[in-house]
């Protein structure tokens, strides 16, 4: 084994520089944490003038992150360029041909191809590590591939985007609409100025496609997550969960069932009792339920410099160390193929909200509708009568643990009333050990 491990960085924006900086400031210590010295001896990114914090005095410079990835010197190729295809792509992929390492913290890259990179990585002996692409500096991917190793997941839940948290907290806390709270988050550089993958949740799907297949052992399958963001959640919605007992977030949700696996991002109400419940702000969590262990929840900063340069170095150490592992936690052809698990067969209960108009027999028309699905009640919420006579109430109802097919059917009749002032809204309420 070499002295000496050669660092190949493609990307110095924010995370590449962090992490550059990082192995500099901590060189001896990571020196006696794996036994090597690691150094960064070539880079690549499209602007060699910009002031990045460090010199890149003495340093190979490559224009072209492809080059970089057939540098014959290069032992670990660090990969933060981001984005599913294109040079990202093109970049990893000759890497793990040329017999290099990867490290990324490119989830997109690893939930839309990670299969295909990882029969590549297998076939030339090379792993590919990504600890920073899901949850920033929370070593999740380390406690599922390692930590928990012994166990049987049978459900993994996190809340996986900052963004989308800050704004749901912001809202709780100061009784704000979305679109407001989301234009202060672009001015604060929480949210990006497209917040589209952030606020629609497929940011939070690629990073639960990734978790879903270490924690069960199949090939990651990014189409089977059912994404829904949060622009449909109000403050309303926000303050009647408070008074139900409850707190919205934004959750990533794996688990095995008797059909497969479901997997899904959207806005649910969870017990304000849970821990994840209290996950606030820019933070990330991760509760994962093992045979064995029982719950364990993981949390901190899901995003920023120093904590995904943090888990971006942690890999750079483990393959330093001779420790690398399989990509998903098994051989690529070890991994079986996804059961995707219907979501019409999920059972739980549900919130439904109305905005209909205050008329006599309104009440009663809707609870029979949901009789007629099989939906019951296990409470209602109508605060008084309109201002004016004839005007719009809100009326919650907290339905039983049913089917998603009855819910559906049951709301897609409500919604058809002409006792409605605005659709209706409709929001799982999962529970999960705490």
């Amino acid at each position: 084994m070499k002295d000496v491990v050669k660092i190949g960085v493609a990307g110095l924006g924010t995370v590449g520089a962090g992490t550059v900086k990082l192995l500099s400031e901590h060189r001896d210590l990571l020196t006696d944490r794996s036994g090597r010295q690691i150094v960064v001896t070539a880079v690549s990114a499209r602007d060699r003038t910009r002031d990045r914090g460090f010199s890149t005095e003495g340093l190979t410079w490559y224009d072209d992150a492809r080059d970089l990835a057939a540098d014959k010197d290069i032992d670990i190729l660090v990969e933060l360029i981001g984005g599913s295809d294109g040079i990202a792509y093109d970049t990893c992929k000759a890497a793990l041909e040329n017999g290099k390492h990867v490290v990324t913290a490119n989830k997109a890259l690893i939930a839309l191809k990670g299969a295909e990179l990882a029969r590549i990585a297998d076939a030339n002996n090379v792993t590919i590590a990504y600890e920073a692409a899901v949850a920033g500096g929370i070593p999740v991917i380390k406690a599922l591939r390692e930590g928990l190793a012994g166990n049987e997941i049978s459900r993994v839940t996190g809340i996986l985007n900052g963004t989308c948290n800050y704004i749901l907290t912001t809202m709780r806390e100061q009784g704000r609409d979305f679109a407001d709270v989301l234009a202060e988050a672009q001015k604060l550089g929480y949210a990006e100025a497209d917040p589209t993958f952030d606020v629609d949740g497929i940011d939070a799907a690629h990073k639960l496609a990734i978790l879903a297949s270490l924690a069960f052992g199949v090939e990651v399958d990014f189409d089977a997550v059912a994404v829904e963001g949060i622009r449909s959640v109000s403050a309303l919605d926000i303050q009647l969960a408070e008074e139900l007992g409850y707190r919205i977030k934004l959750l990533g949700i794996a688990k095995q069932t008797a059909e497969g696996i479901e997997q899904r991002v959207s806005p649910v109400m969870v017990d304000r009792a849970t821990q994840i419940s209290k996950v606030e702000g820019v933070f990330n969590a991760v509760a994962l339920e093992g045979d064995y262990v029982g719950p364990v929840v993981l949390q901190g900063r899901g995003a920023g410099e120093r904590p995904t340069a943090s888990a971006v170095v942690a890999d750079i150490v483990d393959i330093a160390a001779g420790r690398a592992a399989p990509v998903f936690g098994l051989p690529a052809d070890r991994l079986k193929k996804n059961v995707r698990a219907s979501l019409e067969k999920h059972v739980g209960a549900y919130y439904l909200r109305l905005m209909v108009w205050d008329r006599p027999g309104v009440m009663a028309e809707v609870t029979a509708t949901l009789a007629k699905h099989g939906v019951s009640m296990a409470s209602m919420i109508q605060h008084g009568r309109a201002e004016t006579e004839g005007g719009v109430v809100p009326v919650v109802i907290v339905a039983h643990e049913t089917t998603e097919a009855a819910m559906s059917g049951a709301v897609n009749d409500i919604a058809a009333f002409e006792s409605n002032s605005q659709p209706p809204v409709l929001m799982r309420i999962e529970s999960f050990a705490s």
